[in-house]
């Protein structure tokens, strides 16, 4: 195997641990609201304040560390990173379980803007956008794999061992990282201005813009998937997983057509991809309480959510790199610090709706989201 391609894996398995983590909650509220005598909407703000501090932190520390070797950034980020997680692990509260989700959100943001920063110093120009594509395919196979296996080991052993899981593949990967990743990418000196000036650019913001509505439509659903399918749909337990496990896959399929599409048409095909997801939302709102028809929305929702990730992310790395290179690892965070705004203020909404209103109208809320470009 080809030093590149090891590199790739390398990326691409940290991105799946960071998507475990991240989303693997989503999977397990349930057992956590049980465990900790919460009710389920409260232990959805979890996903709420993880992609909150992730959002707003992951920019200054960013910034912050631009002066550092990014490989000793990326692995000392990595440490904190395993110290959090194993902390979600032993919580033997709500709050220490949301101060351990803290722990691991201030990192996870700045770790894989690293990676992805990292990846336009190992992959030539004609394969960027494949491995882009898969770095954001990781956070996919975590859908696929991480989040229903996730959900089984909590249903079956309990949701600290899934945590435990993440632990594990964590030292597995700084192994890896240690061996295989370039440790003479220098960081480029730069004052906070000179970073910040991206965000004078309307090319940047226009991005910005998209990837936070996408994602806030794509939350206020995808934050309660577990209780749409087996509480409003009727799925029974037993067939969550499979569920679950073709979610994701479709959410794969999702990530590489998204890579596909930043090889090609760019960001042209956006107006049609925004115009799809409100038609999506509005015909799971009518459609939830007809079982399969509501589980093809619900499945669409799974492949309409990564589309823009491939273009948006290429487009803020090409711009940086030709016209800001001082703000480039700025600019390759901001695809993560944006979908992670859009998680957080998209699962807060479907908080409130769930809470007040029923799982019902989450599709409406979606739209909304989803019409506000």
């Amino acid at each position: 195997m080809s030093k590149f391609r090891i590199q790739t894996v390398l990326l691409v398995s940290i991105s799946f641990m960071l998507g475990c983590n991240e989303f693997m909650v989503v999977g397990i509220l349930s057992d956590i609201s049980k465990a900790f005598d919460v009710s389920l909407s409260m232990a959805g703000y979890l996903v709420t304040l993880f992609a909150l501090v992730y959002a707003i932190s992951t920019p200054f520390i960013t910034m912050a560390i631009s002066r550092f070797n990014r490989f000793k950034a990326m692995f000392s980020l990595l440490l904190v990173f395993l110290v959090g997680n194993t902390f979600s692990a032993v919580a033997q509260s709500y709050t220490q379980l949301m101060i351990s989700r803290i722990m691991t959100a201030l990192t996870a943001g700045v770790i894989i803007s690293l990676s992805l920063a990292m990846a336009t110093n190992i992959a030539p120009m004609n394969k960027r956008a494949f491995l882009v594509s898969w770095i954001f395919s990781g956070f996919s196979i975590a859908s696929v794999f991480g989040l229903p296996i996730g959900t089984m080991v909590s249903t079956h052993f309990g949701w600290r061992y899934a945590f435990w899981g993440i632990s594990v593949i964590t030292i597995l990967v700084l192994i890896m990282m240690y061996f295989f990743l370039p440790r003479d990418i220098p960081s480029v000196q730069s004052k906070l201005l000179d970073q910040l000036v991206i965000f004078k650019d309307s090319r940047f913001l226009f991005g910005v813009v998209i990837v936070f509505s996408s994602a806030a439509g794509a939350y206020v659903v995808h934050t309660y998937i577990r209780p749409l399918l087996t509480n409003v749909l009727g799925f029974s337990q037993g067939s969550l997983g499979l569920l679950l496990f073709i979610y994701g896959l479709l959410s794969i399929v999702s990530n590489q057509f998204s890579g596909w599409l930043a090889g090609r048409s760019g960001l042209k095909k956006i107006p049609w991809l925004y115009i799809s997801e409100l038609v999506i939302y509005l015909g799971l709102a009518a459609a939830l309480h007809v079982q399969w028809l509501g589980l093809l929305f619900l499945m669409s929702i799974s492949f309409t959510m990564s589309v823009l990730g491939s273009p948006i992310q290429i487009h803020f790395l090409n711009l940086a790199e030709a016209e800001y290179p001082a703000a480039l690892v700025l600019a390759s965070s901001l695809q993560s610090i944006f979908f992670n705004f859009g998680i957080s203020s998209g699962s807060a909404v479907g908080g409130v709706i769930a809470a007040n209103v029923g799982f019902d109208y989450l599709g409406y809320g979606a739209g909304v989201f989803a019409s506000s470009p």
